[in-house]
């Protein structure tokens, strides 16, 4: 994705007169070892209500950038109401060993396995912006720390005077700390990097932070409540997810890819295919067409590529919007069979 702060300059004005929106954190069943398939999307009627696209995410706990790429060519700022746009909270666990903390960089989510318990929870986040990037890593967390202070760097205060933005040496725990109230710190490199939470309503679910991965508050103080210190931590970079459900079905997710450029453009950007996708592809149960479609809208949402399957769209069926209210997350039929 490009560097999203021409689009956080403008919504800047706009998120600041919205009210916080609470929600509740999109937990899910973990499904059995050979399914990955999590959740239903949803519908949702946009109100009359001046709301920007932030507010929706939040509501239903959704990155920005994903509601976005579930839904092309909604206003960010003002989404037109009357319109039904589409929740995208079902998804693809990410190929990977169910522990711990597992961050996909490419759908800006971070997946949390309790342990020993039979759930995963989903929270959208912000990474690091181009020229600021997150790593990808297998980590810990190495320190927990409530009410965090902020020490901007040199290089972040330099890049901060650019856009004629003067940070003090140290910003205190509390309300201006854009750190947020809870920050726990990786043991990776020197421990620059840190998951903590922020002080503004917008960012989330975008490319925003100078490296570190940042949530909403209610779901940093969630996380940092129940996230032991110690927790195994891996970050990924992966923009396409594909499964081979029990039942048989075949799903691809795809998203947006990480811009390496200014001049990238994460809709047109090709994404490297692994041996294994591409043996995914050439496989005689999957519609190579219906790849190469998925591959090219970008949804961030599981579609369904069997041969015989006809092309309905990216995006799965989604319950009816009156029922759309509040999130309903749950394990797809495919995942139980």
């Amino acid at each position: 994705m490009r560097r999203a702060l021409p689009l956080l300059a403008m919504l800047v004005g706009t998120m600041m007169a919205t009210h916080s929106l609470t929600a509740s954190a999109a937990e899910y069943p973990l499904p059995p070892d050979n399914s990955r398939l999590i959740g239903e999307n949803t519908t949702y009627v946009v109100p009359n209500d001046g709301q920007p696209l932030e507010a929706v995410a939040a509501k239903y706990q959704i990155g920005l950038i994903a509601m976005l790429e579930a839904n092309p060519g909604t206003d960010p700022y003002l989404p037109k109401a009357g319109s039904v746009l589409t929740i995208p909270s079902q998804m693809l666990l990410p190929d990977t060993k169910r522990e711990g903390i597992v961050v996909n960089l490419a759908e800006l989510r971070l997946y949390y396995y309790p342990k020993g318990e039979d759930k995963v929870i989903v929270y959208p986040i912000g990474i690091g912006q181009l020229g600021r990037n997150t790593p990808e890593m297998v980590t810990s967390v190495s320190q927990k720390i409530p009410n965090p202070t902020w020490t901007p760097t040199a290089n972040i205060r330099k890049a901060y005077l650019k856009d004629g933005i003067k940070l003090p040496g140290m910003v205190p725990a509390g309300p201006e700390n854009p750190m947020g109230l809870f920050a726990m710190r990786l043991s990776a490199g020197t421990g620059q990097y840190l998951i903590h939470g922020t002080n503004a309503n917008f960012g989330i679910g975008m490319r925003v932070s100078s490296g570190c991965i940042r949530l909403r508050p209610d779901d940093i103080e969630a996380l940092f409540n129940t996230v032991p210190k110690g927790t195994r931590v891996q970050i990924i970079n992966q923009p396409i997810k594909y499964d081979i459900e029990p039942d048989g079905k075949r799903y691809i997710e795809v998203h947006q890819p990480l811009s390496h450029t200014e001049k990238d453009d994460p809709q047109t950007k090709p994404i490297a295919l692994t041996a294994a996708m591409k043996k995914f592809i050439k496989h005689d149960d999957t519609n190579a067409a219906m790849v190469k479609e998925a591959i090219t809208r970008r949804s961030g949402m599981p579609v369904v590529v069997n041969v015989g399957d006809k092309a309905t769209g990216t995006a799965p069926a989604a319950s009816d919007p009156q029922t759309a209210s509040t999130p309903q997350p749950v394990v797809s039929t495919a995942s139980t069979q």
